[in-house]
């Protein structure tokens, strides 16, 4: 571990790197404990740096065997160097060779970063700063060089060697090893570089690119799953036909290379032509995956494919600029995500996310703007508010200049920096220069933390026909107003009001940059009900104040699907934090309306719809003193209203949509939105007759021809107590016991069912024979998911929950740092708990801050977490 009072990183301390690296050349003999590297780096000094600075190469963990300087030993004294770094004293003021030896123990690195092995499969990962754990390196974004790297194996252990790049040259090292060498013709950062080394089968298929260009793309597996990576491959043809489309890129190698692995950190990573996956964002079968995780594979596959622009041709000059490739990538794959299945239900699903993970810790002691300012561990800063808030801000400025000068901006962007390492700045130029824009106050965005409040007020004129809308932004904290669109119309009895008009609105969109304005609507021949932020044009809270008549009117008669949605949502939350037996059955009878009209014509948006805000999201409408008893109580109670009151209707529909009706199975859109549909009715018929539900599920269960409809009979069951519910989880576990992917999603139901009880359930299932501490996946599944996702538990007012999580992150942070830290961010909303839960969780955090030699990842989320108000 490297330090228990990490220092900060300041963005306001850039300075070019004083020297650069031109060209890698690497030969790295892989062997489980003992894998020699050998890096030759073509260095020269920077014209833009230190012309007086010594040359110090990032290390962590290392030990050098030799160092060499064109070709002739370094003497002792003229370099230092330990497992954290190497310096050269007096380094030349010419170009220059450096050869440097070192050797690193795969198998014991469990941190998962550097080079690792696991599984019996050699693997990497460098962002952020994993390939200091490989060789020392001027290991910073900004310092890019073109790589060629020969790897070497055992053939026994490792018959597949694949690396950056394209392949060059495969062969023999005497008889029982082999070697490829592999080269990259596109200069890269460091955290770019990948190998892997295993047993692995594939598939694969040709791509030829608008250019002409023939590339094989593959996916490999573990050998024997290479049925199970078909739609993965598929995800890949589709993301590169639609990123030529809709953005002019075509890809730049011959070879585009995804590789999944079961011991993994993230999700995936977008390594030049190596692309590196969690297999659960890889391997999908009907049988084993749902409809959602279908939906995520092509989701991150297209991800980390976009990146080879926005990323890689085009990098970040340094890590604060992280939302530059990160925030701009997730709005490529929401837009690719949204053309290949609903665009209004994928926005729903955009937006719910950006509320459950990014709203809260915008409103907590972990916030921080989309281009920090500081940091203390670059790990930490891999969060909703770098991904998804960026992507936000990227969505509003195509809102604000409009798709063809969007277009034409992405253009100038890939253009001006291909090759390069840019800045934010670098970005918005870009759309300054094809429009002619003063960018300057958007800029505003991604420097402040916290999200906006919008307040929309009106009142109606009827004997003018008019309509007065005052909207005022207000600032979490001091500064100039930011840029906001807003979107909006105004609709009546019968459906929107397309005879009001307003000068101020541009598109359906008004830009307000300044504290308040004021608009003006004519000829409103009704009182309308406005509908406001259509579409999500800005990642702001509403204070819109209406009555739920009114918000009823936008379910039923908007024409803006998000705003629908949102205000069956609105209501619902209402009646949750305020409950209302009468406001309640006036909601069930305007949705059973909905459901009348709609439900079969649209499942999924349906099944939208009819979901009610998590427990998560009502905790997060509160200001302070959170009881999670008390909330989750109160959504139950409104879930059994509703339940009951639209029984007849659930029938029906669970009827229509039964199984029988649905054809072979297929995870597109129309038929996953069926599916959801059937098991969201599925879901309040249990809330309201628990009886009747545990038979259905039950039913369910044994006739589900896909995980989809298995997994959701299953959760159904494990939420009602009961000899039935410890069967049906026992039959399901001994089902799959051979079924890594599959059993996450058992350990992840067992572990947030809102009983007393969970915690002993999860002690035991932490010995059970498929969980491992040393998998991430099993760690999110069973551990993760009770800290995220059960709220009631999780913050038990005995504090038993939170002494389950913290003592977690205690065992895991030596072994593996970043997980740990990920964990702890459960801890984000403790001080807005009630004083009993409030003192339980700082008990805990401080119990963690006494362990001597924290990692800096988890020593950094503490500190903040215990600091921030």
């Amino acid at each position: 571990m490297r330090t228990e009072t990490p220092p900060l990183i300041r963005l306001e301390d850039y300075r070019p790197s004083a020297f650069l690296i031109d060209r890698v050349d690497l030969d790295i003999r892989l062997d489980p404990h003992a894998t020699r590297v050998t890096a030759e780096l073509a260095l020269r000094p920077n014209p833009a740096g230190d012309p007086e600075a010594p040359l110090h190469l990032d290390g962590d963990d290392l030990t050098l065997v030799a160092l060499d300087l064109d070709g002739a030993p370094v003497a002792p004294g003229d370099y230092t160097a330990d497992a954290s770094g190497l310096t050269l004293h007096r380094p030349p003021r010419r170009p220059f060779t450096l050869r440097l030896v070192t050797q690193v123990d795969p198998t014991a690195n469990t941190r998962l970063m550097g080079l690792y092995r696991a599984d019996g499969v050699y693997c990497t990962q460098c962002e952020a700063d994993g390939f200091r754990r490989i060789t020392y390196f001027l290991d910073r974004p900004d310092v890019m060089a073109v790589y060629t790297t020969r790897i070497e194996a055992r053939r026994d252990e490792a018959p597949v060697l694949l690396g950056n790049g394209n392949p060059v040259e495969v062969g023999p090292v005497g008889e029982d090893r082999h070697y490829a060498v592999w080269h990259d013709p596109h200069p890269k950062p460091a955290y770019l570089f990948a190998l892997v080394g295993g047993r692995l089968g594939k598939v694969e298929t040709t791509f030829r690119t608008s250019e002409g260009r023939d590339v094989t793309c593959a996916v490999y597996v573990e050998p024997g799953k290479e049925d199970r990576a078909g739609y993965a491959l598929d995800a890949v043809i589709r993301s590169m036909e639609w990123d030529e489309r809709a953005f002019g890129r075509a890809y730049d190698l011959d070879v585009f290379n995804v590789v999944a692995v079961s011991a993994f950190n993230m999700g995936a990573m977008e390594n030049k032509g190596l692309n590196i996956f969690n297999d659960k964002y890889v391997l999908a079968a009907p049988e084993t995956a749902t409809d959602a995780d279908y939906a995520a594979i092509e989701a991150i596959i297209a991800h980390e494919y976009f990146h080879n622009w926005s990323g890689n041709r085009v990098t970040c000059r340094d890590w604060f600029q992280l939302c530059l490739k990160e925030g701009l990538t997730v709005f490529r794959d929401q837009e690719f995500s949204s053309d290949m299945r609903s665009r209004p239900v994928h926005r729903i699903g955009e937006v719910r996310s950006l509320r459950a993970r990014q709203f809260p810790e915008d409103a907590g002691p972990l916030k921080h703007p989309v281009r920090p300012t500081a940091y203390a561990e670059i790990n930490n800063f891999y969060t909703a508010t770098v991904y998804d808030k960026g992507a936000e801000i990227v969505r509003m400025l195509k809102t604000l200049i409009g798709a063809e000068a969007f277009r034409a901006g992405m253009d100038r962007y890939f253009a001006d920096n291909d090759g390069r390492a840019a800045t934010v700045e670098d970005f918005l130029a870009a759309f300054a220069a094809v429009t002619g824009r003063d960018l300057s106050a958007f800029a505003r965005w991604y420097e402040r933390p916290g999200t906006p409040r919008l307040s929309a007020r009106g009142t109606y004129e009827a004997d003018a026909g008019r309509y007065t809308l005052r909207l005022t932004q207000t600032l979490p904290v001091e500064g100039p107003p930011l840029v906001i669109p807003v979107a909006l119309g105004l609709v009546g009895a019968e459906g929107p009001l397309s005879g009001a008009t307003c000068g101020a609105l541009d598109g359906g969109v008004f830009v307000l940059d300044r504290p308040e304005a004021t608009l003006v609507f004519e000829g409103v021949g009704e009182a309308p009900v406005p509908s406001i932020l259509r579409d999500f044009s800005a990642p702001v809270r509403l204070d819109l104040s209406l009555s739920d008549e009114e918000r009823l009117r936008l379910l039923a008669r908007d024409s803006d699907p998000f705003n629908r949605w949102q205000a069956a949502q609105d209501v619902a939350l209402r009646l949750i934090l305020a409950p209302d037996p009468a406001r309640g059955a006036a909601f069930a009878e305007a949705l059973g309306a909905f459901l009348d009209g709609e439900a079969l014509a649209d499942p999924a948006f349906a099944a939208l719809v009819l979901a009610l805000p998590t427990e998560g999201e009502a905790a997060d409408a509160l200001p302070a003193d959170v009881d999670p008893d008390a909330i989750h109580q109160a959504r139950h109670a409104l879930r059994v209203q509703l339940g009951q009151a639209l029984r007849p209707r659930l029938d029906r529909l669970e009827a229509a949509l039964a199984p029988a009706t649905d054809g072979p199975y297929s995870p597109d859109a129309a038929p996953a939105g069926r599916r959801s549909l059937r098991n969201a009715a599925l879901d309040l018929i249990a809330a309201g007759d628990p009886k009747a539900g545990a038979a259905l599920a039950t039913r369910r269960l044994a006739e589900a021809g896909n995980m989809t409809d298995r997994l959701a009979a299953l959760g159904v069951i494990a939420r009602i107590p009961g000899e039935a519910r410890e069967d049906a989880l026992e039959r399901f576990g001994e089902a799959f016991a051979h079924e890594p992917l599959v059993l996450d999603k058992w350990f992840a139901i067992q572990a947030t069912i809102p009983e007393a009880g969970t915690l002993a359930r999860i002690d035991r299932l932490t010995r059970h024979p498929a969980f491992a501490m040393t998998n991430p996946n099993r760690v999110r599944a069973l551990i993760g998911s009770f800290a995220m996702a059960n709220p009631t538990q999780f913050a038990r007012a005995d504090g038993a929950g939170f002494a389950l999580v913290g003592e977690t992150v205690k065992a895991l942070d030596s072994a593996n740092p970043q997980v740990a830290a990920r964990l702890l961010t459960a801890f984000g909303s403790w001080r807005r708990l009630e004083k009993t839960r409030r003192v339980a969780a700082f008990e805990m955090l401080n119990g963690i801050k006494a362990v001597p030699g924290l990692s800096r990842d988890v020593a950094d989320i503490l500190g903040r977490t215990l600091e921030g108000g």
